[in-house]
């Protein structure tokens, strides 16, 4: 079955809608609707112009882009973004300029890729003791060095 996912675009904004570049591709592009300076050091909200309304159950995940990251050493500070079913207002993007000089972001620019997921219906119990795995609690590099305790 096929979400149908509402969205609606600032006015003056009917150019920056969400698309795919290719009919198989996972994400949408998201567009900046406004010329901005990403300074080096610092993360920069870049606002998309879109609003989006999502069933319950499902999340927009903002991504970055991986052409951005190469290049340019623009990446997401919060990556990945979740946009909630109950949020209403426009979709940002939080970028941050890696790079040592100054990156110029343009309206109509692609800045992120939105990926639509639906969402597990899941529920969290306290529980005393978890089993066993063969992992265990080797996690960060799993290099057997803990960097701090993993004792509840």
């Amino acid at each position: 079955m096929t979400a149908v996912i509402r969205f609606k675009m600032m006015e003056g904004c009917a150019d920056l809608a969400p698309a795919k570049a290719h009919a198989d591709d996972a994400a949408y592009d998201l567009r900046s609707r406004a010329d901005l300076e990403a300074v080096p050091g610092r993360s920069l909200l870049v606002p998309t112009g879109l609003f989006l309304e999502l069933p319950a159950g499902y999340e927009a995940q903002i991504r970055p882009r991986s052409g951005l990251a190469l290049k340019h050493d623009i990446m997401l500070t919060n990556s990945p973004g979740t946009v909630d079913a109950g949020y209403r207002g426009e979709v940002g993007v939080i970028l941050y300029n890696g790079g040592s000089g100054p990156f110029a972001i343009r309206r109509g620019d692609r800045i992120a890729q939105m990926v639509i997921a639906r969402l597990a219906d899941v529920e969290l119990v306290t529980a005393e003791t978890l089993s066993e795995s063969g992992r265990g609690t080797g996690g960060f590099g799993s290099s057997g060095k803990q960097e701090f305790s993993t004792k509840a």
